[in-house]
C-alpha cells in the first residue's frame, strides 16, 4: 500500500510564504513524476507544478517566479515553496505521484489535500 500525506497548509496574508510538504509511505514504490494540483472554490482543478525523477520541472503560468517545486528522492518527498502569495492562490492543494510498484505495476496516488487560504 502506498499513501501520500500533505502538510504545511494554513492561513497566510497576501505577500507571505508557505511551504507544502508531501511524503510517500509504503515500500517498493519507484516514483516517477510528482506534482501539485490545486482547486479553488468554484473553479476546475489546476496543475500547479510537476517534477520528474530526473529533476525536470514545469509550472503553471500563474505561479512562475513565485513557486518552486523540489523533491528528495531518498525520502520520497516533494515540496512546494510558495512565495509572494496572492488571494487567488487560495485553494485546496493536492499532491500526486506516479511510478512503479515492485518494478512492474503502474500506480498513481493522490494525497488527501491541504487547504491554503491567503487573506488580502
Amino acid at each position: 500500500q502506498v499513501q501520500l500525506e500533505e502538510s504545511g497548509g494554513g492561513l497566510v496574508q497576501a505577500g507571505g510564504s508557505l511551504r507544502l510538504s508531501c511524503a510517500a509511505s509504503g515500500s517498493g514504490f519507484s516514483i516517477n513524476v510528482m506534482a501539485w494540483y490545486r482547486q479553488a472554490p468554484g473553479k476546475q482543478r489546476e496543475l500547479v507544478a510537476f517534477i520528474s525523477s530526473g529533476g525536470t520541472t514545469n509550472y503553471a503560468d500563474s505561479v512562475k517566479g513565485r513557486f518552486t517545486i523540489s523533491r528528495d528522492n531518498a525520502k520520497k518527498k516533494v515540496y512546494l515553496q510558495m512565495n509572494s502569495l496572492k488571494a487567488e492562490d487560495t485553494a485546496v492543494y493536492h499532491c500526486n505521484a506516479d511510478g512503479l510498484l515492485q518494478g512492474t505495476r503502474y500506480l498513481e496516488v493522490w494525497g488527501q489535500g491541504t487547504l491554503v487560504t491567503v487573506s488580502s
